[in-house]
This record gives structure tokens, sequence and C-alpha cells, in this order.
């Protein structure tokens, strides 16, 4: 089937024979067409068959994510689990097929979700997906930007871009690291694989690794206003749905109240950091619509930080103009777009100089009020 695949030059018919082979019927064969894809896919990684790769991220793409999650989980166990190394053939084919990568990591991030400790990430998985991104944030862009979009996606596949999965990473990895640590501890001992990370430094640098991963997540919001703008879908298709920012918040909110705020201060002042970051960003690009009121309502519960706190009250909103696309928060410092230059001030006269006041002590702690200053007795 590989050869097959390889050999046939029409991309059009490996499209549809691979589509018939493979996509799920709703009957008993669809295990036995998995297991048969996985093998598939797993072989085409192996000798780069790009023909292969290239049928199987359509196939990603088409397909529930029920699904997508299978293949991705069993390429998981070839290449991360069961041959120690075997990671760097997975890693090599980002070169061969980026558009593969991006399906394969939207993939990942919705097979680990970090909501228990077997679903965090293994790190081997974690340090290739990040190793990817950072060589080329707009990878993980790749299938919003050559797909026709409609504005309804359809529901229960995967999303266009990693991006609410690989935010979810960076958000919740903080507090998820540490309940892992937790509750090795509450068991009275440590397990071996806990204990050979611990030494050998494993979570330490994944810690690193999702703060680069974070930066570079970042990096691809603040290009996106200006995709969306290209493809006429600004303000019309959130890549950030607010649908999934709200159990990411509730995810948060359990997670804090779950470790022990006075153990945990750190990593929930991190993770809220996190997740007051990739909101800003993301309203700003256009890439979550939604309002701050919106946003006030749904963060109510958190711990209290700063750098959220500022993101829900958002800038102090001027007036409407039609020029102005819907949901664009206009920064703070700089005059919005689409808004006439306000004409200058006339020059206001010159005051009269006033008398010189009576010399007595005056407290100035509050400007523009003097009393005078009565020693407290």
């Amino acid at each position: 089937m590989c050869s097959y695949f390889q050999e046939q030059t029409k991309d059009s018919v490996r499209q549809i024979i691979f589509s018939a082979l493979f996509s799920p019927q709703g009957n008993k064969a669809d295990d036995g067409r998995m297991i048969l894809l996985g093998k598939l896919v797993s072989m085409a990684v192996a000798v780069c068959r790009v023909p292969v790769l290239e049928c199987a991220a359509s196939w990603l793409q088409r397909t529930p994510a029920i699904y997508s999650v299978r293949l991705a989980r069993a390429l998981v166990d070839d290449y991360c689990c069961l041959v120690p190394g075997s990671i760097q053939t997975l890693k090599q084919i980002f070169n061969a097929s980026p558009r593969f990568c991006c399906q394969f990591i939207t993939s990942v991030t919705v097979l680990y979700d970090l909501s228990s400790d077997d679903l965090i990430p293994p790190s081997d998985l974690l340090e290739m997906v990040v190793s990817w991104i950072f060589e080329d944030p707009r990878l993980i862009l790749i299938t919003f930007l050559n797909t026709p979009i409609a504005a309804n996606l359809p529901i229960g596949f995967l999303e266009l871009t990693p991006l609410t999965g690989l935010i979810r990473w960076c958000v919740k990895a903080p507090l998820a690291y540490k309940r892992k640590k937790k509750a090795s501890l509450s068991n009275g001992h440590l397990t071996n694989k806990i204990a050979k990370d611990s030494a050998t430094g494993a979570d330490k640098d994944c810690h690193l690794l999702y703060s680069k991963l974070h930066l570079s997540v970042l990096q691809v919001l603040m290009m996106l206003q200006g995709h969306l703008t290209e493809k006429n879908l600004y303000g019309r298709l959130g890549l950030v749905p607010f649908d999934h920012v709200v159990p990411l918040v509730e995810e948060i909110n359990r997670l804090s109240d779950e470790l022990n705020p006075l153990n945990a201060s750190k990593e929930i002042e991190l993770a809220l950091d996190r997740l007051a970051q990739a909101l800003q960003v993301a309203m700003a690009s256009g890439a979550l619509l939604c309002t701050r009121d919106d946003l006030r309502t749904v963060c109510a519960r958190l711990p209290h930080n700063n750098l959220l706190q500022l993101v829900i009250s958002g800038p102090v909103q001027q007036a409407t103009h039609a020029a102005l696309p819907p949901g664009f928060y206009p920064h703070i410092h700089t005059p919005p777009l689409g808004y006439p230059a306000h004409a200058a001030h006339p020059a206001l006269p010159a005051h009269p100089a006033h008398p010189a006041h009576p010399a007595h002590p005056v407290q100035t702690f509050i400007p523009g009020m003097t009393f005078p200053y009565r020693p407290i007795r």
C-alpha cells in the first residue's frame, strides 16, 4: 500500500483511494481500518513517504477528532514509547511534510489535555513539538492558510489550528506538573519514572520548553490579524473559540482549588499570567471574539492576578466608528485606526500673576489641596 500511494502520480486519485480505504463507516470494520492506517502512516514516517503523509494530513482534517486522536496515539506509541530515541525519525518529517506536522500537533494537543497525570505529553514529544514550532511558528497556521474556510466550522472535527490546545498546554502545565509532584509525594514514595525524571531534571527542562512554546504561541497570535483581514474573516472567525476558553478557565480554577494555594502560589501566578497574555493578544489580533464583559463573567472565580485584572478591565472604549471592524479593541496609548486626528487646541490666554500667599506650613499629600499643618496629639 505504501508503494502504491508513492507511485500514484495523480494526487486526486491518491486522496480518493485513501479516503475510500480509511474513512470511518460506523461499523465493526472501523477498528481494523484504524489499525491498518496506524501501521501505514507509521511506515510512511519511517521511510519518509511524503504522498502518504499528505493523504494522512487530509484524512486528519476531514475525519472526526475521536479517530484523529487514535492515529496520533498510535504514532506516539511507535515513536515515543516502544523504542527509545526513535522520536528523531518522527522529528525529521518536519521538512518533508509540514502540513502533516501541523495536523499531528493539533491531534496530540487534543489527546494530551493535561486533565490527569497520564495525559501529560511525554517529554520527548513535547520537545519535538516545541522545536518544530520554535523553528517556524507559521507551521501551526498551514491548515488555516491553505484551506477554503466557511464561517461556521463543523463540530466534532479537529480545529483549523492547534492554537487552543497549545494555549491549554502552556497555561495548565505549571499546575499539572505541581499536581503530579504532589500526588507522588502523597503516596509516601516516588515511582521509578518520577524518581528518574527528578534525577535528570526532566521536569525542569519541560518547564523551560513550555515557556519557549508560550512565546511562540504569542508570536503566532500576533501574525493572525493580517491573515484574517486578508481572508476577509476578521471579526467573523475565531481561531481561539470562546467556547473553548470557558472550560479552560474552569479547569484552571479547579486545579487552583485542588492544590494548596500557599504551596502552589508561584505555579498559580504563572498559569494566570500566561492565560492573561494569551487572552489579551488573541483578542487584539481578532483570534478570540468576545467582550471584556464575557471575560469578566468567566474569570470571576479565578484567584486574583494583577495582569488578568488589567486584561479583563481593558482599555477605555471610545465611541463606535464604522471604520473599525467588529471586536476591535483600540490600543490604550495610540489612536485607533479609522479615527480622524483631533485638531490642535487653541492656545489658552496667560493667567495674571496671583499675589503671594502668606507663608505658613502646609501639607501637600493631596494635589491641589492645602491646609494648615496640625500635629497629631
